[in-house]
């Protein structure tokens, strides 16, 4: 395996760790995220003024001369595999996909390949320039296996880094479009009672909680208002279905990016997903309000009626303003069809 050195000096004041010391002065060219410094710190990579440092809390001096060893970037030990893809936007740095609902976006054990990075593999192939030293797709976010819609994935070191700092800043444009049971309406006196629910102005709810992993079955989240990690979810009604009205479009926007964020907080409210299995619930509507074939098209929906639709972001590299969107995809379009559908 090839290596290249980078050599540079410690510019005044430095910040009491070598580590973050290193994380200030690296060239940027050199595209090493801090993470990945401390690594090659502890991996015996990194000689300060000639010796060899592996404390990645150790002091070091201004005008200290560093030579950094990196090792090129190795292939990844998951399969690249064949599998179509839809690429709404592509160039050497990132990739941006419309997922299909059904795959999953990195391979775990219950799901070994298939998965979005084995087609990334494939579709990439030597264009991967290495992503924590390895040829690989950079995923800085994820969407659940029956979701479907936009995914940004990062091709270079430099890609990763930057998206994965505006996530962290939440400063990423993420809207859903999402089929839900029931109106989430101001005038509603039930939301009015729910904790952790607030209307904006334009009949806008606000959910504002925690969440963490349930207690009980860790394949769920769970609503906390203590503990846990902070989740805004914003949520407006595009289309009401029925007569009364018992399901409904929205959009959905986030503030903040948690696992299951959007199904978990729609539930909270009592306006679970349509077809989700594990927060939305199987709801039995009125047969007055829905044309039967509706009835049956919500019954038999597969998965959760959750669609990313529109993804913003400023490019990492070039610093161009970046906005793309999805059109819902046929089953969703078809439910919306069969709701609309008049009882006479």
């Amino acid at each position: 395996m090839g290596t290249r050195q980078i050599e540079f000096v410690i510019a005044d004041a430095p910040p009491p760790r070598l580590d973050k010391a290193l994380s200030r002065d690296v060239p940027a060219e050199a595209t090493l995220s801090r993470t990945r410094l401390a690594r090659l710190i502890e991996a015996g990579q990194v000689t300060v003024n000639g010796a060899v440092i592996t404390d990645a809390k150790a002091k070091v001096a201004a005008e200290a001369v560093v030579v950094i060893t990196v090792e090129e970037a190795e292939d990844s030990h998951i399969g690249p595999e064949d599998i179509p893809l839809d690429v709404v936007f592509e160039d050497d740095d990132l990739i941006v996909i419309n997922k299909p609902a059904g795959m999953v976006v990195h391979p775990a054990p219950g799901s070994p390949s298939g998965t979005l990075v084995n087609a990334l593999l494939h579709h990439c192939g030597d264009n991967l320039s290495g992503v924590g030293g390895v040829k690989r797709p950079g995923i800085v976010h994820r969407i659940d296996k029956e979701t479907s819609g936009l995914l940004v994935v990062a091709k270079s070191d430099a890609a990763h880094q930057g998206l994965a700092a505006q996530f962290e800043k939440h400063t990423v444009e993420r809207y859903y479009r999402a089929l839900c049971y029931g109106v989430p309406d101001a005038n509603d006196p039930r939301l009015r009672g729910v904790k952790g629910v607030s209307f904006e102005p334009g009949n806008i709810m606000k959910l504002t909680t925690n969440l963490a992993r349930h207690k009980t079955d860790r394949q769920r989240q769970a609503v906390l208002f203590q503990g846990g990690r902070h989740a805004v979810t914003r949520v407006r009604i595009v289309e009401p279905f029925g007569k009364p009205q018992v399901a409904a479009l929205v959009e959905c926007w986030l503030e903040t990016g948690r696992t299951h964020q959007i199904r978990v907080h729609m539930a909270h409210a009592g306006h679970g997903l349509i077809g989700d299995p594990t927060y939305g619930g199987k709801r039995k509507l009125s047969a007055k309000a829905l044309h039967p074939n509706a009835q049956d098209a919500v019954r038999t929906f597969p998965r959760q009626a959750l669609h990313a639709a529109v993804l913003g972001f400023v490019h990492p590299v070039t610093g161009e303003d970046l906005r793309f969107e999805a059109p819902l995809p046929e089953d969703m379009e078809g439910l919306i069809t069969a709701l609309r559908l008049p009882l006479s």
